[in-house]
C-alpha cells in the first residue's frame, strides 16, 4: 500500500449572535476546523483533525509542503511521520493533523481501533468533562455560570471546567469577588459534579495563590494555567502549596518543552493537544509524565474528530482518564462527522470500528465553507 495524496479540508461556521461568547476581551464569532486526509492506492483513507489555532488555510499550506515526504511511501513506515518542532503553530498543527491521520490509517489497515494499537487493554469508553464557562459576563449576568453548570448536572455530566470571565479591569473584579462566585457555584453544584478552573494564563502569582488555596479547600479537581507559562518557579510554588492538581502545557508541542516543568515539579497534570503535536508526541509526553508521577489530560477544545483522537489515547494510557469536550463550538463540532459517537451519562463510547471509528460527512465542504479571518474580535469597554 502506498500513499497517493494528502489534502486538507478547511471548514468554518459563523456563530449566530446568541451563540457568540466572550472571555477576557475577545468575542468569538465563528468556529473553524482543519481536517487532514491521507489517501492510498488501495482505497483506504486516514483522517485527523489539526488544531484550528494554527489557522486552517495556513495549515493547508504546510500539509502541502510536507506531503512530498509521504507520497509514494508505505503508511506503516514509522519513519515517514513529520515531527513538531515547537517553533511555529501552523507547522506543528499540520504535523498534528498528519500524525493523527496516519494513526487512523494504520489502525484501519490492522483492522483495530487506534486505542487497541496503543494498548490491548484499552477501555471502550472514556469519561468526559464539559469545557465552557466562557459565556458569563461580570457586568451583565455572572450568575449565568451557575445556570450553565446546573444544566450540565441535569445532562448527567460529571465534571465541568470554567474560565475566569470577562476582563476583570472593566468591572473592578477582585480575587475576593471572583471567589464569591466560585463559592456560590460550588454550593449550587453541591458535589454532584467535579469542578475545575482554567485561568487562561491571565492571573498573577499573587492572585493565583489565594485562588488555588480556596479551590483546594472546596475540593476542586484541578486549577489550569492560572499564570503566564514562563513563570515556572511560580507554578512550582503553587503546586507545593496545594493538594489539588495544577495543570498546563496546552500550547507545547514537544516533549522537550515540558522538561523544566517535570524537573521543577511545576505541573501535576500535563495537557498536550494531539491537534498540535500529534498522537505520537502526545504518547511520548504522557509516558514521561507517568515517569514523573504526573497525569495527562489532553487539551481538546475544538471539534469532534480531535475529540476522537484524544478519546482513543485516554482509553489506552494508564495515567489519563478524562476527555475535554467543548460545549460551545456549535453545529460544526459534530456536524463534520458522518455519525457522531455516543455520549451518554457523562461518557463517550468508542465506536466498534477500526481506526478512530468515525468518517467525515460527505457534504462538509458544502455545509461548512471556509471563511477567512480570525475566529474572534477584540472588544473594549
Amino acid at each position: 500500500m502506498k500513499i497517493t495524496k494528502l489534502e486538507t479540508l478547511c471548514l468554518s461556521r459563523m456563530h449566530e449572535p446568541e451563540r457568540q461568547w466572550i472571555t477576557a476581551k475577545y468575542r468569538t464569532v465563528k468556529a473553524d476546523c482543519a481536517i487532514v486526509a491521507i489517501h492510498t492506492d488501495e482505497g483506504l483513507t486516514g483522517i485527523g483533525e489539526a488544531s484550528a489555532y494554527g489557522v486552517p488555510s495556513r495549515i493547508r499550506e504546510w500539509v502541502e509542503w510536507l506531503s512530498s515526504a509521504l507520497i509514494g511511501r508505505d503508511p506503516n513506515d514509522p519513519t515517514i511521520a513529520p515531527h513538531p518542532n515547537g517553533k511555529g503553530r501552523p507547522h506543528d498543527c499540520a504535523v498534528g493533523g498528519i500524525d493523527c491521520a496516519l494513526w487512523d490509517l494504520r489502525a484501519k489497515i490492522a483492522g483495530k481501533r487506534v486505542s487497541q494499537i496503543l494498548s490491548p487493554d484499552a477501555a471502550d469508553k472514556v469519561r468526559i468533562y464539559a469545557s465552557s464557562g466562557c459565556r458569563y459576563d461580570w457586568r451583565k449576568r455572572p450568575e449565568q455560570l451557575i445556570e450553565e453548570a446546573l444544566d450540565y448536572v441535569a445532562q448527567g455530566i460529571t465534571a465541568m471546567k470554567f474560565r475566569i470571565g470577562t476582563d476583570w479591569v472593566w468591572d473592578g473584579v477582585t480575587v475576593d469577588r471572583f471567589l464569591g462566585l466560585v463559592r456560590e457555584l460550588s454550593q449550587a453544584v453541591d458535589g454532584r459534579m467535579d469542578l475545575a478552573l482554567d485561568g487562561n494564563c491571565r492571573l498573577t502569582e499573587e492572585q493565583s495563590m489565594p485562588i488555588a488555596l480556596e479551590l483546594d479547600r472546596l475540593g476542586f479537581a484541578w486549577f489550569e494555567e492560572p499564570m503566564p507559562r514562563d513563570n515556572i518557579d511560580g507554578y512550582a510554588r503553587l503546586c507545593a502549596a496545594v493538594e489539588m492538581p495544577v495543570t498546563g502545557g496546552e500550547s507545547f508541542t514537544t516533549l522537550e518543552e515540558f522538561r523544566p516543568y517535570f524537573e521543577k515539579k511545576a505541573y501535576d497534570v500535563v495537557q498536550p493537544d494531539a491537534g498540535v503535536c500529534g498522537i505520537s508526541e502526545l504518547v511520548r509526553i504522557a509516558e514521561m509524565a507517568q515517569h514523573y508521577g504526573c497525569k495527562m489530560y489532553p487539551h481538546s477544545w475544538h471539534n469532534g474528530l480531535m475529540a476522537m483522537a484524544h478519546a482513543h489515547a485516554i482509553a489506552a494510557l494508564p495515567n489519563s482518564d478524562i476527555l475535554e469536550v467543548c460545549m460551545i463550538q456549535g453545529p460544526l463540532q459534530w456536524g463534520i462527522l458522518a455519525q457522531p459517537p455516543q455520549i451518554e451519562n457523562g461518557y463517550l463510547h468508542l465506536p466498534d470500528r477500526p481506526g478512530l471509528g468515525v468518517d467525515v460527512a460527505d457534504d462538509v465542504v458544502e455545509r461548512f465553507p471556509y471563511i477567512e479571518g480570525h475566529y474572534a474580535i477584540t472588544i473594549d469597554r
